[in-house]
């Protein structure tokens, strides 16, 4: 009997050994396995996002290729112009040296004035290229403060371009709780998606200006009206740009505007909802375009 049971011992060993070891090597399996899935789905939301940014730098590409298309056209129509009248200009004055009704002398005073005419055709087509320039550089500007911010509503921020300067409009709603200059968790998080916009454009100087309805302040503390509390939603603004996200403070500007340069009519509700809001003005670089005047001269 018990040599049986030895024997049936000695026969069953080498199933379980098999055993042990095929769980093993299962359970190492499915380890790599899952090791492999998470770097897989971890390539996959990788790939997605760059795929979202190549869209993004797509659109501006097009949209600046465009912009530029229509510049380039509107320079060759003047050049077109400018060579039309210099041509008849020309052939006016051989009419009038011809016909004896102004002297040799007199039509090359004439023709002189002319060439300086068209040295200041050059010049203002030079100026005209370098404003072009800007302007397709505000448009980029704002193109990637959209991009980065997303798909925000427009009723708490707007981006644009006015008379060659950028502004990006927040509403308070959006950045502070009523009668309160403390910047709330959702608004520092746009504010991080328009600084690294202005990180990667370190020449920029821009201003924060802070503005409020006609609404007389009623709040308690140290503010007393409506221009201490447009000051302070500014500078609390600007603290965060400068100290959470580490934009240069001497390219930053903070000022309060008050209830004194409204966009919308503060008898309505909605009016002075509008009013509430931040401005980020980004300042056009006037120093190098005064330079650029100098040396065109």
């Amino acid at each position: 009997m018990m040599k049986t049971r030895m024997i049936a011992i000695i026969m069953a060993t080498p199933f379980l050994l098999f055993s042990c070891v095929s769980a093993k090597k299962f359970k190492s399996s499915q380890a790599d396995y899952a090791k492999l899935d998470t770097l897989y789905r971890t390539l996959q939301k990788e790939n997605a996002e760059c795929g979202e940014e190549k869209g993004i730098l797509v659109r501006q590409k097009d949209a600046l290729e465009r912009e530029l298309a229509l510049k380039n056209a509107n320079i060759k129509d003047l050049n077109s112009q400018v060579e039309y009248y210099k041509q008849t200009s020309n052939a006016t004055l051989k009419q009038l040296e011809n016909m004896s009704v102004i002297s040799a002398q007199q039509a090359e005073s004439i023709r002189k004035s002319m060439e300086n005419i068209g040295a200041k055709d050059l010049y203002i087509q030079n100026l005209q290229q370098q404003i072009a320039y800007k302007d397709s550089l505000n448009m980029a500007l704002v193109m990637n403060l959209k991009g980065a911010i997303g798909n925000l509503d427009d009723q708490d921020i707007n981006i644009k371009v006015d008379k060659g300067v950028v502004y990006v409009d927040i509403s308070d709603k959006l950045l502070f709780k009523s009668g309160s200059y403390d910047v709330t968790d959702r608004a520092s998080e746009v504010l991080g998606k328009v600084a690294m916009v202005l990180k990667n454009q370190p020449d920029l100087e821009f201003m924060v200006e802070g503005h409020t309805d006609s609404l007389a302040y009623r709040g308690t503390g140290a503010l007393i009206d409506n221009w201490d509390l447009s000051v302070k939603r500014a500078t609390a603004v600007v603290r965060v740009l400068q100290n959470k996200y580490g934009l240069d403070p001497s390219k930053i500007a903070a000022a309060g505007r008050g209830e004194y340069k409204p966009i919308a009519d503060n008898k309505t509700k909605e009016g002075r909802a509008i009013n509430r809001r931040t401005r980020i003005v980004i300042l056009p670089q006037l120093d190098q375009f005064f330079k650029l005047l100098e040396t065109k001269k």
